[in-house]
């Protein structure tokens, strides 16, 4: 097995680590783990509670329904496994996670995920201890087990080498500030719609033309904000999405 260009560690601390390892270990991310291109790490705090019945939680200081994970526990599970920094909490009121964060996190040394369950994570473990918080979506889940696996999933698939095609990264949705183009295969037609002919006309300009203009009005359709983002439309866009509809 040839050796990767470069390995990314990460370390997730959750206290049902075999959520994260089975939704990593296939596909993609599975073969990046066993060719070495991602260095997979899972602790659970559990290994750090002191008594019989492996307690990680407690009821809230000023009352409330559900419980808090222990700082003191989670302390002890994060000093022990001295992880890469950032420390990421995940968490319905930290920043967005999006594809730039992805292209982040994926250039650094590595980086460490600490999944919060029950009614979240003492405050001070998140003011002591972690470097950063990050949600998902604007939704609340059971635990942060689901989020660290996205997370994972979307940031190791940008490393040199763990995708076969590299140009794949550089077309996708989201990489230039607009969605994806729509894609074709066999059959040429299917239940009455065949494919667009430029497509199929082998001309390479052509093709690449098409595939911008429908981004640019598959974006406008479904992400406008995106547009907004990118401070609107060029002149060129323009001139492109009125050729596409004439």
């Amino acid at each position: 097995m040839t050796t990767p260009e470069r390995s990314l560690r990460i370390d997730v601390f959750s206290v049902f680590p075999e959520l994260v390892d089975g939704a990593l270990s296939t596909s993609i991310i599975g073969r990046a783990r066993t060719n070495g291109h991602l260095d997979l790490r899972l602790h659970d705090p559990r290994d750090h509670a002191t008594d019989v019945h492996k307690s990680v939680d407690d009821s809230p200081f000023g009352g409330g329904a559900g419980m808090v994970m222990r700082p003191d526990i989670l302390a002890a599970s994060i000093t022990a496994a001295d992880p890469p920094r950032p420390l990421i909490a995940l968490s319905a009121s930290g920043q967005r996670f999006d594809q730039a964060m992805a292209h982040e996190l994926a250039a650094g040394d590595g980086f460490s995920l600490l999944c919060g369950r029950y009614e979240g994570i003492d405050q001070r473990v998140l003011d002591r201890y972690v470097d950063r918080e990050v949600s998902i979506g604007d939704f609340v889940l059971a635990g942060g087990e689901v989020a660290a696996a996205i997370i994972i999933e979307a940031s190791v698939r940008l490393v040199p080498g763990v995708l076969g095609n590299a140009d794949s990264i550089a077309e996708e949705s989201f990489s230039n500030g607009l969605l994806e183009y729509p894609h074709y295969t066999r059959p040429a037609e299917f239940e009455g719609v065949s494919v667009p002919p430029v497509l199929r006309s082998g001309n390479h300009g052509a093709v690449d033309k098409w595939r911008h203009a429908m981004s640019l009005k598959r974006t406008l359709a479904r992400r406008p904000d995106l547009i907004e983002a990118r401070g609107g439309l060029t002149e060129d866009e323009q001139k492109l999405l009125d050729s596409l509809d004439e």
